[in-house]
């Protein structure tokens, strides 16, 4: 897998996944980032700058790409059986822009979710512009790719898991629902939202109020917005 940019290559680092950075140029944080691949033994190899160009896909390599062990193949149980404490998971149904889908496991790492679920067809790539747009929290979020999201739904329920699906015309409020709980948030594709044998599926429906004249919300806002109201109820009960 292919990661460019200082920061998602930092992370990459940390998480010992890479296997050879190729560097064009030079600056105070490449040296850094650098110096920290020496310690580590990756091999660097210093080429030209159209090189980058394609290795990333002309995309903003800020100097560095990095060959990177491909993410760790998780299983929907192996989410569950490692939370930390009372599982809080992210389910993408469908989410095929890799700037979302960097911003949501942005955000799932911020939030300590203990996992994520996506569908292995149909959906947005995990390296270059999804790690990108990650700021590198590609590297440490645990994610298990699946043949079906419906299935895998019925797979979090089997564990004791509630699975909460965001649908802009559902009447119950996203902050009417208890996230104490074992908990799966369910998010829809960009545009046609969830389909509908996973919406089926979800044990609850819940949306976003809308109070001004846009009528919808990015879905990596929307993960967001639901995901610390999760962390804002768990937070409540244990002080």
């Amino acid at each position: 897998m292919i990661v460019y940019g200082i920061n998602p290559v930092l992370e990459a680092l940390r998480a010992g996944r890479v296997r050879e950075l190729h560097v064009a140029g030079s600056s105070a944080r490449l040296r850094e980032l650098l110096a920290l691949a020496k310690e580590s033994g990756v091999r660097v190899r210093q080429v030209p700058a159209e090189i980058l160009e394609r290795e990333s896909g002309r995309g903003v390599h800020q100097g560095i790409v990095a060959d990177v062990e491909n993410v760790q193949d998780f299983s929907v149980e192996d989410l569950v059986r490692g939370a930390r404490a009372t599982p809080l998971i992210v389910v993408l149904d469908g989410i095929e822009d890799p700037h979302n889908l960097g911003a949501i496991l942005r955000t799932a790492d911020v939030a300590g979710v203990d996992g994520v679920v996506v569908q292995s067809r149909r959906s947005a790539a995990l390296g270059g512009a999804a790690a990108k747009a990650s700021a590198g929290a590609v590297a440490h979020v645990r994610i298990a790719e699946v043949v079906n999201i419906a299935r895998a739904l019925d797979e979090l329920k089997e564990a004791g898991v509630w699975t909460v699906g965001l649908a802009g015309e559902a009447e119950t409020a996203y902050d009417s629902i208890d996230f104490t709980v074992p908990s799966a948030i369910v998010l829809g594709a960009e545009e046609s939202g969830l389909r509908r044998l996973v919406r089926e599926r979800c044990d609850f429906l819940a949306s976003i109020p809308m109070l001004g004249h846009v009528g919808s919300l990015n879905v990596s806002v929307s993960a967001g917005i639901v995901l610390f109201e999760a962390v804002r109820q768990r937070r409540t009960v244990s002080s």
